[in-house]
């Protein structure tokens, strides 16, 4: 039986491995990098580490199968990655770099992560202030569970009294854009990703 469920600290592993194992535009992406913490380090680990209580699991009773998670503020949120965050990881990428080892792509996600800027334009960010990752592993594929997730992380973000959320997509994640068209988000933006908003 599958269920959605709060997360727990004990899921940090499944969620660095679900990140990875979806990271290359739904596909995995184990190996692609100097090392496979690249994809958590940036967009899972983070945001179980500040707004734990934004993740939501998808269990099918063996463990996490997939996850949703996100912040109610992305510009406090970005702040606190930079000064916070970023310091206690960045020590690994900055290794792979100084040894000519580091990927085009590795280099692209780390300058992604630490150069300001990008991500939804500036003036809506006060209509869509939360963003949101979610990842499926393939077997969650026809349990109907992603729509699920949005609809519950929604409500936790309007229980906040939060506006709207956002999220970017990459242009080759074409099953992606129909799901999130799906559940009610609009495409407001286009900057390397595209972006989707909805209001809550």
């Amino acid at each position: 039986m599958t269920l959605i469920r709060a997360y727990r600290p004990s899921d940090r592993n499944a969620v660095a491995e679900i990140c990875t194992r979806t990271g290359d535009s739904g596909a995995d992406a184990t190996g692609q990098f100097s090392t496979d913490d690249l994809l958590p380090d940036i967009y899972a680990l983070p945001y179980v580490e500040r707004e734990p209580e934004l993740a939501l699991m998808v269990d099918a009773g063996a463990g996490a199968i997939g996850y949703i998670l996100g912040t109610a503020d992305t510009a406090a949120f970005d702040r606190w990655f930079t000064d916070s965050w970023w310091p206690t990881v960045a020590g690994k990428y900055a290794a792979a770099a100084t040894a000519g080892t580091a990927s085009e792509a590795e280099s692209r996600f780390v300058r992604s992560a630490t150069v300001a800027g990008g991500g939804l334009p500036t003036e809506l960010l006060a209509a869509y202030p939360a963003h949101l990752h979610i990842d499926l592993l393939p077997v969650t594929q026809g349990m109907g569970v992603g729509r699920t997730l949005i609809d519950a992380f929604c409500g936790l973000l309007a229980d906040r009294g939060v506006p709207g959320v956002h999220l970017g997509v990459g242009a080759r994640n074409t099953g992606a854009h129909r799901f999130y068209e799906r559940t009610g988000f609009t495409r407001v933006g286009e900057d390397g990703a595209i972006w989707y908003a909805k209001a809550l």
